[in-house]
């Protein structure tokens, strides 16, 4: 029995998810990069790149890990390049997208010889959180004026917009993207590709996987333009789950339950967005608050019902627990970092990757 606490990835489950993106690749004529931002647990990318063709990033890291770990195409963005990296951004990417005319014009003559594209904000976004709105008031995100963005059209070949988040309604997505055509389509007409971004849920249950197909490639007959998507999410959603341990169970008006795990440490954006963690459905009787081991008092995966009342050595799964976990551990109260799980295609289990001491030293001074 393998030691918990540990991410399993089910490639079965996976694999789900990249036959949903083939299709749309097929059917629509989109690309698909993986948002690395996301998921970047390279071990399962073997898979993952039969069905996608490419990788975007955020970073100079997460550039380089692109180009070194997933075949296709490298598109590097980030908010902000630093003088001294954009060598590299440009060495390993295929197309660099700046955040800012500032940005483009800073590194012009850098990038001359570079596929260049640039960040638009529409002003319009699906997410219910002000922390991720990329339109919010006063964003950093992207180039709002169509005007300004005009006098460098001839600098770029292609955008990136990337305004939808968690977004599950296909009719929110049309009628946002109806407006970026009413926005921006003079310049849209001027580019050769254009990215829609990830946080479109394009691969969950019931989605109305053609009617999408049938938007994207009007779009791009419209304007003539090659488009991207870059899911992060839809790539791996309900692919993988968190395993953990119940090492104590006490009372204090209610039935508590703490695992050696933390939710600050493994499952870090659901603390940010104070959201619970999610297990199977289950209606039983017995209640229980299940929390992680660290010290912080709001370190709480949750309240969920079970068909037994709790036991010290039983063995507890979160699901849904690939997005946003694997690339934001940390080492918060040094609890121990999840070994890393791949349930390959055929059934068997691999322990790819175990955290020790040494790795919680390195990573101080």
């Amino acid at each position: 029995m393998i030691k918990t606490p540990y991410y399993l990835i089910d490639k079965s489950k996976l694999l789900r998810n990249m036959e949903r993106i083939a299709y749309v690749r097929e059917h629509s004529g989109a690309k698909a990069l993986l948002a690395l931002k996301c998921f970047a647990t390279w071990s399962v990318f073997d898979l993952m790149q039969q069905y996608m063709d490419g990788t975007t990033s955020s970073s100079l890291n997460e550039v380089k890990l692109g180009r070194l770990k997933f075949a296709g195409e490298t598109h590097a963005y980030s908010v902000a390049y630093a003088d001294d990296e954009i060598e590299e951004v440009l060495a390993h990417s295929d197309k660099i997208i700046f955040n800012s005319i500032s940005q483009l014009q800073r590194f012009a003559s850098a990038s001359t010889d570079h596929v260049r594209g640039l960040r638009l904000n529409p002003g319009v976004s699906s997410s219910e959180f002000l922390i991720a709105d990329p339109s919010r008031p006063f964003s950093r995100l992207g180039e709002w004026d169509a005007a300004k963005v005009a006098e460098v059209i001839d600098q770029v070949s292609g955008f990136m917009i990337h305004n939808n988040c968690e977004n599950s309604d296909f009719a929110l997505f049309d009628q946002m993207l109806g407006q970026i055509e009413e926005r921006f389509g003079g310049l849209l007409e001027q580019v050769e590709w254009v990215s829609l971004g990830g946080g479109i849920h394009f691969t969950g249950d019931g989605y109305p996987l053609d009617a999408f197909c049938a938007r994207l490639k009007a779009f791009s007959e419209r304007f003539g333009v090659q488009v991207y998507l870059e899911p992060g999410e839809a790539a791996i959603t309900m692919s993988s789950s968190l395993e953990v341990t119940v090492l104590d169970t006490l009372f204090n008006g209610k039935n508590l339950a703490v695992v050696d795990s933390s939710i600050e440490a493994h499952m870090l954006d659901l603390l940010i967005y104070r959201q619970p963690a999610r297990m199977a459905p289950c209606d039983g009787e017995h209640t229980y608050m299940v929390c992680g081991k660290s010290c912080l008092a709001g370190d709480i995966f949750g309240e969920f019902q079970f068909d037994k009342e709790l036991q010290i050595g039983d063995r507890l799964s979160f699901i849904d627990a690939a997005g946003y976990t694997m690339v934001k551990k940390n080492w918060f109260n040094g609890v121990q970092m999840p070994s890393i799980v791949v349930r390959q295609l055929d059934g068997s289990v691999e322990v790819v990757r175990e955290f020790s001491f040494d790795d919680f030293v390195n990573g101080l001074s």
